[in-house]
């Protein structure tokens, strides 16, 4: 008879010696302390824990989707913004360092080559597999989906800020911009199976106009996108249970707040466009 065990980070009692305890202790750590990073602010350690977790095949819940996101877009949110800094800068100031710059894009890309690895290899095949729920598997596909095109679309930034008006657009960044196509549309297709209130489905929205904004440089479709959205949900604002209000009301604000820039005839260069990532 196998003898109980406690997991010494959470305390839930398990039973030793077998492959399953061995899987939950090691499900169970790994969670608790990609929590205890978040935390500590130590999104580079949150995002090897996450990691680590994806690596041993199991089906992500809500919760360690979600710890998978915080962790990769804080590792991330910080060298776009360096990135961005850099970028501006070189255009004022040719002399700007190239070669921090070149640091910086590299880091980026590794990143981004890290989580795309994670996506494509283990959670949308994954959930490609199909799950009892057909709801849940519908969100979780939407889910990282979105998250792939993302992370395509950052990669895809970075070339077009390379880009200059004699050359055409670099191959590699081309083919980042098609991937990031894409995933978002893929995820579109499989969001018709979402509720339009669904936060989930917005935030696709959200991040898809805002590719078609300042990637594809087409403000009408970013425009057609985010209208459509931010309507369709307001139409259906009286099924929206009390768990999702506070962030779908929150992305649709978002989705207003983009339409007004859009739209204005503010120069687009002295404007702030926002996505779900930059929010919050």
């Amino acid at each position: 008879r196998p003898a109980l065990t406690s997991c010494r980070f959470c305390g839930n009692v398990v039973s030793s010696g077998t492959k399953m305890a061995d899987e939950v202790l090691d499900r169970e750590s790994e969670v608790f302390m990609a929590k205890l990073t978040e935390q500590a602010e130590r999104y580079e350690d949150m995002a090897e824990h996450m990691k680590r977790l994806v690596k041993t095949g199991v089906e992500l819940t809500v919760e360690e989707r979600n710890l998978l996101s915080v962790a990769y877009k804080n590792k991330i949110g910080a060298r776009r913004a360096s990135w961005r800094i850099v970028d501006a800068c070189q255009s004022k100031l040719k002399e700007v360092n190239m070669g921090y710059k070149e640091e910086i894009e590299q880091e980026l890309r590794d990143i981004c080559k890290e989580i795309l690895g994670l996506l494509e290899d283990y959670l949308i095949a994954k959930e490609s597999s199909g799950t009892a729920d057909p709801k849940k598997a519908a969100e979780a596909k939407v889910f990282f989906l979105k998250m792939k095109g993302d992370y395509y679309r950052y990669l895809a930034e970075i070339g077009k800020g390379e880009k200059s008006e004699e050359n055409e657009k670099d191959p590699a960044t081309k083919s980042a911009s098609d991937h990031a196509l894409d995933a978002y549309k893929a995820a579109v297709d499989e969001a018709e199976h979402l509720p339009t209130t669904s936060p989930i489905r917005l935030g696709l929205f959200l991040n898809y106009s805002v590719f078609f904004y300042e990637l594809c440089n087409n403000p009408g479709k970013a425009c057609e996108l985010a209208k459509t959205a931010f309507d369709t949900a307001i139409a259906d604002l009286d099924t929206l249970s009390e768990d999702s209000y506070k962030d779908s009301t929150l992305i649709m604000q978002l989705l207003r707040d983009n339409l007004t820039l859009w739209t204005s005839d503010q120069d687009a260069g002295d404007t702030k466009v926002e996505d779900l990532e930059d929010a919050k």
